[in-house]
């Protein structure tokens, strides 16, 4: 065991266990948590500057037998307990007085941050047109003119020197600096409005494009969200009104206590700090979130290191002497915490009420996936018309959940619980209702590449409804047009996959026929529609639907639910279709599909840009008609400069050729 502080990355190898020091340190190494658990910076990969709490890797589930199970260590499935390399390890805890441990499993180059520094230095070769069509311009000229230069020579020798000439004559050597030209000076534009790039090439593929892709939040719309009520769910029925969470006579309920827990907060030097959307839902309920020292649970008799209760002025009025006694009663320590996944859509916590010995269960996330977990009868009938009814306004909905864990579970038996065994057979607590406004800009920018025949696509993690909600907001779909949802379900019971179309103004209601060719001619004759659907969706159209993929993302305007890598394959299946796609995110969760797209713009500042071609210090869509109209500067300078080079040298060559010609007896 080495304390990491003293080790270099070239210290290291694979199964090193290695000390984490308690006041943070940059990892060198990709490393998995044995022991305790840290707080990271990953925005160095991700983009994103909310810390990140890391737990230890769970011990492997054991088989039916009893005997040891063969789950084998994955980069992606277990990220929430890996270390990697680059990010910032903000401060570390620790359980009975062990230190923060770590087994490193990647070193160099095979790093995260190796493989993000390979595709850097290594980047994906640009398949410019323009470019392919001078190198076989150029050849064919050289080609006729060794045509050309043979037949005015005698002998071989005389042949074979003076055709060694023809690459000099016809290739002009000014002609790759001729062809940056255009670029330098469309980069040193692109600077003084705040767009860098650290690969100058496809400032010509810019001006070519013809598609891009949008996230939503934090691209088209602003980043922070605002709280705009809770809608309670008691006895399987929703109440009539909205309340707020802050409210004294819920400071008691359920629902309010998985507020106050459910979420990945922390405190670094005082301050909260964590996910924006966590920290708006902790802070609308008022409560207080205390992290204690190891040696304060020690003395109490307590294993939880962070807790939260409400303030005194939120609990009912009792005598003085039980004021102390009755703010205890409500302070709940945090057990174990299963982080949000976005694969998965949900994170969820298990919490302990301090002083009793049974715990309980906490879960949030989205409201499709949350009552999926959840008991039938605890799910409000009108579930999905509530849902629908917030969703189509433009809002955020997330679902909350909760199950009384059965009292054999002790601490120790939690931490080697699978989240699957937690999450399950829930009740239904309500929704969180949350607004996420457009930024002033984006309809006027989205109104000028709908002008410039520049088509616009969406594609985020966010609920569908809402996705089409913001889309007719921002102009990228018209008033008029009609949006149709493509719902695809998987192979289930021996039945085969499918596809039902149905309108996103009903979607429960009305079901469309597709694809029946008299149905499409009169969709193309009355109005023009747009294709909506999910991550779901789109997974099982891609394996099994191959054929329809590509007439689908022709019309497909909103994709959501997306999953990061779903985003990728959009990406490359929109390429496919020869379409010339830009790819604008904040950089959270976009990485992969910023470096797949022809022109990738990131509007994050922080070192997730470098996966990007591009990257705006300005965190607007702005900087995406800004950049394509100095890709056109350039690709048109391109073209007048390869014209007046090639010329200049099919001239030189024609003379050079006559001149040959003049004095050669095989031509007299």
């Amino acid at each position: 065991i080495s304390p990491l502080s003293l080790s270099l990355s070239t210290d290291l190898v694979p199964g090193d266990v290695i000390v984490i020091p308690s006041n943070g340190t940059v990892m060198p190494c990709d490393a998995v948590l044995i022991c305790g658990t840290c707080i990271v910076n990953e925005s160095m990969l991700t983009g994103e500057s909310v810390p990140v709490t890391k737990t230890d890797l769970p011990n492997p589930q054991r088989d039916k037998k009893g005997g040891d199970g063969d789950e084998i260590y994955s980069t992606e499935e277990h990220k929430r307990h890996t270390l990697f390399c680059g990010t910032n390890v903000i401060q570390t805890r620790y359980y009975t007085g062990e230190m923060v441990k770590a087994v490193v499993v990647r070193t160099g180059f095979s790093t995260a941050k190796g493989q993000l520094i390979r595709s850097i230095l290594y980047p994906k070769p640009t398949d410019f047109k323009l470019y392919r069509d001078a190198y076989l311009f150029l050849l064919c000229l050289v080609a006729v003119a060794s045509v050309v230069f043979v037949y005015s020579l005698e002998t071989v020798k005389e042949i074979i020197v003076k055709s060694l000439d023809i690459i000099t004559i016809t290739v002009p050597p000014a002609l790759p600096a001729a062809m940056t030209a255009g670029i330098v000076y469309a980069q040193r534009r692109l600077k003084k409005v705040g767009i860098f790039s650290i690969s100058p090439q496809r400032i010509n593929i810019c001006g070519q494009l013809n598609l891009v892709c949008f996230d939503k939040t934090g691209t088209l719309t602003e980043d922070g969200l605002d709280m705009w009520g809770i809608q309670r769910a008691e006895d399987g029925r929703f109440h009539h009104s909205e309340e707020k969470a802050d409210d004294k006579s819920l400071v008691t309920t359920k629902f309010v206590s998985c507020m106050a827990t459910c979420h990945s907060l922390t405190k670094i030097e005082g301050q909260l700090s964590g996910d924006p959307l966590d920290l708006k839902m902790f802070e609308a309920t008022g409560w207080i979130l205390v992290e204690a020292t190891e040696e304060e649970t020690a003395h109490h008799d307590r294993i939880e290191l962070t807790y939260v209760k409400p303030p005194n002025q939120l609990l009912p009025p009792p005598e003085l002497s039980e004021l102390y006694e009755l703010s205890a009663s409500y302070m709940i320590g945090i057990v174990r915490q299963f982080s949000f996944s976005s694969a998965l859509q949900r994170m969820s916590v298990v919490v302990r009420q301090i002083g009793e010995r049974r715990m309980d269960a906490y879960l949030k996330g989205a409201p499709e996936v949350v009552a999926s977990l959840c008991k039938k009868e605890t799910v409000p009938e009108d579930f999905a018309e509530v849902l629908e009814d917030y969703t189509k306004q433009g809002f955020r909905v997330i679902a909350l959940a909760h199950r009384r864990l059965e009292s054999k579970l002790t601490f120790h038996k939690v931490q080697n619980t699978n989240r699957d065994q937690i999450e399950k057979n829930m009740d239904f607590l309500g929704l969180i209702i949350m607004q996420n406004k457009l930024k002033t800009e984006t309809p006027g920018v989205l109104e000028d590449l709908r002008r410039a025949n520049i088509r616009t696509v969406m594609v985020t993690g966010d609920n569908m409804l809402t996705a089409i909600s913001v889309a007719r907001d921002c102009g990228m779909i018209q008033p008029q047009d009609r949006v149709i949802i493509a719902d695809a379900l998987p192979p289930k019971d021996g039945q085969a996959a499918k596809i039902t179309w149905h309108y996103a103004d009903k979607p429960s209601q009305c079901t469309i026929y597709w694809p029946d060719p008299v149905t499409v001619a009169l969709w193309e004759l009355m109005f023009w529609y747009h294709f909506a659907m999910s991550g779901k969706s789109f997974a099982v159209i891609t394996e099994h639907f191959q054929d329809l993929l590509q007439k689908l993302v022709l019309r497909g305007t909103v994709f959501a639910r997306m999953a990061p890598d779903q985003k990728t394959q959009l990406v490359e299946t929109l390429e496919s279709v020869d379409y010339f796609v830009g790819m604008c995110g904040d950089g959270a969760n976009d990485c992969g599909a910023l470096k797949r797209a022809h022109a990738g713009i990131s509007l994050s500042e922080l070192e997730a840009s470098v996966a990007s071609p591009f990257t705006s210090t300005t965190p607007s869509i702005t900087c995406v008609p800004n950049l394509i109209r100095e890709g056109r500067a350039a690709l048109i300078t391109s073209f007048c400069v390869f014209k007046f080079m090639a010329l200049y040298s099919i001239i030189q060559c024609l003379s050079v050729a006559l001149l040959y010609s003049v004095s050669s007896p095989v031509i007299h």
